[in-house]
């Protein structure tokens, strides 16, 4: 597989809606999840964090992520099927705009249906920074950023103002 360039906000590609994986027994499947693995590696690597990446980030505009906290897992066609009505606010950051953070709002709990590699399906349910980085996901499979999540326009900062202005008291939740 391959490690690939990551867009940056402003390439079209990340607005999009991204289309639903249909054939699993597709080669390219496999090579889009194993480049996935491998540009969030590698990011993780050179930049110290990195716990999620979406395929539309990569230029491939299907619904898959790959995230890797506490073990690795691609999951296709991901959803969220329930909410919880608890919200928790946080700083999120994203390797599309690696400049900027975004204060957001996001459910503390979610349950995600998705399938394997395979097409067998699974429901997972996360709670608090696993809620979190799945919302995030999720919403880039749907051409949605986190900037367009801000909780309003003074709640988006370059990353160098936030490091001088907050972070000892609200430390972002690194993807």
């Amino acid at each position: 597989m391959a490690v690939r360039e990551i867009l940056l906000l402003g390439n079209p590609l990340l607005r999009k809606k991204c289309e639903k994986v249909r054939n699993f027994s597709d080669r390219s499947l496999r090579t889009v999840v194993g480049d996935l693995r491998d540009t969030l590696a590698r990011r993780r690597k050179t930049h110290g964090f990195g716990r999620g990446i979406a395929a539309p980030q990569i230029g491939i505009t299907k619904r898959i992520i790959f995230i890797n906290v506490d073990e690795p897992r691609a999951m296709i066609n991901p959803r969220i099927i329930r909410r919880s009505r608890n919200l928790m606010t946080l700083w999120d950051d994203c390797f599309s705009f690696p400049d900027i953070l975004a204060k957001v709002r996001r459910q503390v709990n979610v349950t995600i249906e998705f399938q394997d590699e395979t097409g067998r399906r699974h429901t997972l349910n996360a709670a608090g920074r696993l809620s979190e980085l799945l919302q995030h996901e999720i919403d880039h499979i749907d051409g949605i950023l986190a900037i367009d999540r801000a909780i309003d326009s003074k709640h988006i900062v370059l990353r160098t103002e936030w490091d001088r202005l907050f972070r000892t008291e609200n430390p972002p939740l690194q993807l």
